[in-house]
Parts: C-alpha cells; sequence; structure tokens
C-alpha cells in the first residue's frame, strides 16, 4: 500500500509539474494579444521626437498576475523589462488583479464565481494564494520586488517621492533604468479587513482601484450587478487610503461610486486606464463630465488601448481618445493607461509606443503636449500625491 501510495502521489507531483511548466505560456498567450504585431515603424518625425522625450510612463499594467519572468525577452504578452528598455520606459504602474468572473463582460457581472483561483493553482503559486485574495495581492508584490532584486540596480520598485526624484536622476546617467510602481485593480482583495490596507501599504502599494469587474464590500463597479454607490465600509477604505497616502483608482467604477468618491475626495484621484465617452460611447467609459471633475481634483485620467475603450484597435483610436481627454479635462490631467497584459488585444506592445507620437502629431499636438501625455504628467502627478510628498 505505502509503495501505491508513494507512485500515486508521485505522479500526480510529475502531472502538476507539468501542468505549471506547460499552462501558464499558453494561457498568457491566448489572452494577451495585440491587434497590430510588432515590429513598428513610425515616421521619421516621430521617432525623432520619442529618441528626446526625457520620462515615458504608463498608468496600468497587469502583467504580474501571469507569472511571466519579466526580466527575460518574450515574443508574447506586452510587457517585460527587456522591451520596456527598447522602448525607452521610464516607469510602469503594475496593478494586480485578484479575482475576475466566469464569463466577464462589461454589462453585468456577479462575484461569485473567479476564474483567478485556477491560474493560481496552475501556475504553482503558493497554496495561501490559491484560497485569500490578499495573499494573491501580497504574492504579486513580493514578485516585483524579486524582479527588482535580479536586475541588479536596473529596475527599482518606487514608493515615495524621494525615491522616484532620486531615480530620476540616476536615469539621466543610465537611460536603460526602469522604475515600477505597485497598484491594486479591485480593493475585494482586502476581504473586508480594513487593517490589510496597512499591509498593503507595507508591501509597496501605493494605488488601489475600488472595483474591478463586479460589485464589492466598497462599492458598486461599471460592470457590477447593483451599480451602487460608495458603502460604509467603502467610505471609511477611502479615507484610511487618503491617510496612508495611497493613490485612489476609479477605473472600472460604476458612476454613483464615481459620483460619491468625487464628493468626499480630499486628494487627487487617478482613473488609470479607460476610454472616453466622446469618442466611444459605452458604460466602461468616462463621460465630459467625469472628465471635468477629475481636471477639478487635480486628478490624472489614463488613456487605455483596447478596442471596447477607444473603438478602433490601432494608435490612431488611441490618439483620437487622447485628443478628446485633452480637450475636456485639459493637457496636465491626460496620461497614458495602455492596461497591457490585461487580457486584452493591445492596439500594440509596449516597444509600439512611437505609433501614437505619431498620431498625436498628426492631430497637431506640440511637442510639449506630447512629453506632457507620455508621461511627464505622470510623474509630476506621482512627486506631487505619493506618501511624503
Amino acid at each position: 500500500m505505502k509503495k501505491i501510495l508513494f507512485w500515486l502521489f508521485g505522479s500526480l507531483a510529475v502531472i502538476y509539474m507539468a501542468v505549471v511548466l506547460v499552462v501558464p505560456p499558453m494561457v498568457d498567450k491566448k489572452y494577451n494579444t495585440t491587434a497590430n504585431k510588432p515590429p513598428y515603424e513610425a515616421n521619421e518625425a516621430a521617432d525623432s521626437l520619442y529618441a528626446n522625450l526625457d520620462f515615458i510612463a504608463d498608468l496600468h499594467c497587469d502583467a504580474l498576475v501571469w507569472k511571466r519572468d519579466l526580466t527575460q525577452h518574450h515574443d508574447y504578452g506586452h510587457v517585460d523589462l527587456p522591451r520596456m528598455r527598447e522602448a525607452r520606459m521610464g516607469l510602469q504602474v503594475f496593478s494586480i488583479v485578484t479575482k475576475t468572473p466566469k464569463n466577464m463582460n462589461f454589462q453585468s457581472n456577479s462575484a461569485e464565481t473567479d476564474n483567478i483561483t485556477q491560474l493560481m493553482i496552475a501556475q504553482g503559486r503558493w497554496p495561501q494564494a490559491w484560497w485569500s485574495l490578499k495573499h494573491r495581492a501580497l504574492a504579486q508584490c513580493r514578485a516585483l520586488h524579486k524582479f527588482a532584486a535580479r536586475s541588479n540596480g536596473s529596475f527599482v520598485v518606487v514608493k515615495n517621492p524621494s525615491a522616484l526624484l532620486h531615480f530620476d536622476s540616476l536615469r539621466q546617467n543610465n537611460p536603460e533604468m526602469i522604475a515600477g510602481l505597485l497598484a491594486i485593480e479591485g480593493a475585494h482583495a482586502l476581504e473586508g479587513h480594513l487593517e490589510n490596507l496597512d499591509d498593503f501599504y507595507q508591501a509597496g502599494v501605493r494605488m488601489i482601484g475600488l472595483t474591478h469587474f463586479f460589485d464589492n464590500e466598497l462599492g458598486g463597479s461599471a460592470h457590477g450587478i447593483e451599480k451602487g454607490g460608495l458603502t460604509d465600509f467603502g467610505r471609511k477604505a477611502v479615507k484610511r487610503m487618503e491617510e496612508l497616502g495611497i493613490i485612489i483608482d476609479l477605473a472600472h467604477a460604476s458612476p454613483k461610486l464615481f459620483a460619491d468618491v468625487m464628493a468626499v475626495a480630499k486628494r487627487p484621484v487617478v482613473v488609470s486606464h479607460t476610454g472616453v465617452k466622446g469618442t466611444c460611447n459605452n458604460i466602461r467609459n468616462l463621460s465630459d463630465s467625469q472628465l471635468r471633475q477629475v481636471a477639478e481634483n487635480g486628478g490624472l485620467v489614463g488613456i487605455a488601448q483596447f478596442k471596447a475603450a477607444t473603438c478602433g484597435n490601432n494608435a490612431a483610436a488611441q490618439a483620437k481618445a487622447i485628443a478628446h481627454a485633452v480637450s475636456v479635462a485639459g493637457i496636465d490631467h491626460v496620461a497614458l493607461g495602455s492596461d497591457w497584459d490585461g487580457a486584452v488585444k493591445a492596439h500594440y506592445d509596449v516597444t509600439g509606443l512611437p505609433l501614437l507620437v505619431e498620431e498625436l502629431l498628426r492631430l497637431g499636438f506640440t511637442e510639449g503636449e506630447i512629453r506632457k501625455v507620455m508621461g511627464e504628467n505622470v510623474k509630476n502627478f506621482l512627486l506631487r500625491n505619493l506618501p511624503g510628498s
């Protein structure tokens, strides 16, 4: 009997190891695609301007959920450190996904099901991350810090303005340096416990989206069932986030939740990855009124690059959305928020950013305006609003 059990468990272990090695890259390749394949070619004017951009930044990427080794170059997905260096990226916000509903859609999703449990098991994560949303988040935090530790100083995780300023000064002599900032997509990762905010803060999280694709303990999602406003627990969480200096992200927020937060927020907010109703009218995107509210709050809107956000599948559609956002909110309140590696068909991967510069030039943006949208606005916003500002 002992021999039978030994071989049984041994066989199961071998099968599980094979699953861990084979399945995660297959799933990653399936869900993180591009509408336009690299290599990308922009015109001479765009390439020249892009080569002289001082700071390129993006507000939203979900690469950590896939357990991809970001220190290595990949021919799938949208982001890794070698491709970011090729793209001359300065800073990427890495957002943590802990739960998504099965049959996920833009209109109405329940919180009863979860795709990420199976993903955590198939990736060989520690069992704590199989069943706990909090530990899924902490595992992804640790992963980004490990990538930084393995980078020999060429990739750093920033947590406060002084660290960002130090990084920016070092980067003047080493333009291949990249910074990352940790965020969480959906405060259901708190598991209903306010004290978990402090644990996430200690792990380096500096931005949290209140909702994702379903309603949670804090309030309603644009894609939830009730689509309600801020709950009592949500009000307490918003207050504590502002005390800690964690930036509130209203991407995926229901209109009621958006309005409730804007009514009580004492600090600037972001909408990290979105489109605008002015060019693509759907439940996911911001109205002109919402754009103006973010600007009046001193906040920042990141324009995404997938078809449902821009009603197009190329850099021209993204540039059109950026132009509309700028016309309503002003040039200082608009940035990039790609949603790379967010289980989307992106317009292009990180190396395609010169294509966006080309389209912005075509729309009449000046060099100074392009510098702001491509990264300066993100840097200045973080310097003003990270804890310790």
